[in-house]
């Protein structure tokens, strides 16, 4: 447990530990947090989970799935974003760092019946192997529409590509054009793709700047479709040099039935200097009408927040 010296917010960062790249989910009635384990890329061999009723109080999942359990991931295992479909929970995450098309490695993707895992190696292989439209395979995002469709964003090298899932949710499916990998780079992307739904616009957020470098931030776009195009808005998440530094890369967390939003990100500590040294945090997220206003680095955190519980 994270000691907390106010009892009713959750204080930045919200647990102990280097971890980076947090999606953030509900599942089960609980808040979940997926972060990379942040370490040199061959230490970088587990993942770790943490999961709340409150937002306040954290409690760790250990090695939820580790290299063993995926038989073609060498080195540098980051980046997962899970999804629940049809009672059970699917894991896609970054291993191996491909810098080609002839090197192993790319997405993969791992299932479970359970939040916590364990996670499995759903295909023996990567889901997304290659190099397409310049995009590295690396930090993908599921996100699953109001009509079911399941889209994976992905990318890096600041190029983004969506792909759309078949209802197995571990083989892609063409869109209508025959086309598999659609390239929506926004103007400036580099990494780290997120996607929200509210009120019928979709709002595509990304890292910008170099991940170990302070700069690194979050900026956004907003359309009427999935696919955009989704043009520069502003950025969102940036550093605060009295706060935290290199603050990106990030999940989103909506209150089920609310229009009550919260950022989950990564910054390092003034302090430090070791590019591996990154913690998560937690700040609240708002909308100006359509617009999302930047985020404020905090040291407090936010507020408890239990979730209702349905009968």
């Amino acid at each position: 447990m994270h000691p907390n010296h106010n009892r009713n917010l959750s204080g930045n960062p919200i647990f102990p530990g280097c971890y980076a790249d947090p999606e953030a989910r509900i599942f089960e009635n609980r808040y979940w947090i997926y972060p990379t384990y942040s370490a040199p890329y061959d230490d970088q061999l587990f993942f770790d989970a943490f999961w709340s009723e409150d937002l306040m109080n954290w409690h760790k999942a250990e090695r939820i799935m580790e290299r063993k359990n995926i038989s073609w991931a060498q080195r540098a295992m980051w980046a997962p974003s899970p999804i629940e479909r049809n009672g059970k929970y699917y894991y896609y995450f970054a291993a191996n760092d491909i810098q080609s098309n002839e090197e192993l490695g790319g997405i993969g993707v791992a299932v479970s019946d359970r939040p916590e895992g364990p996670f499995k190696d759903a295909l023996g292989k990567p889901l997304i192997a290659q190099i397409y439209n310049g995009a590295q395979p690396i930090d993908p995002h599921v996100f699953i529409d109001n009509d079911d469709t399941a889209y994976l964003y992905y990318g890096g090298w600041g190029h983004c590509n969506v792909v759309k899932l078949n209802d197995d949710m571990i083989s892609l499916k063409p869109f209508e054009d025959g086309q598999i990998y659609k390239e929506i780079t926004p103007n400036g992307f580099v990494e780290g793709p997120c996607m929200i739904k509210r009120n019928g616009i979709y709002y595509f957020m990304w890292a910008e700047g170099g991940w170990g470098g302070p700069e690194y931030s979050v900026a956004y776009g907003a359309a009427l479709s999935p696919l955009g195009p989704f043009d520069r808005e502003r950025k969102i998440l940036q550093q605060n040099p009295a706060i935290g530094v290199g603050a990106g890369h990030h999940g989103v967390i909506q209150i089920p039935d609310t229009d009550e939003w919260y950022m989950v990100y990564h910054r390092r500590p003034v302090s430090e200097t070791d590019p591996n040294y990154r913690v998560i945090c937690i700040d609240r997220m708002y909308f100006e009408e359509d617009r999302i206003r930047p985020v404020e680095l905090t040291f407090e955190g936010v507020p408890r927040r239990p979730l209702q519980t349905s009968d």
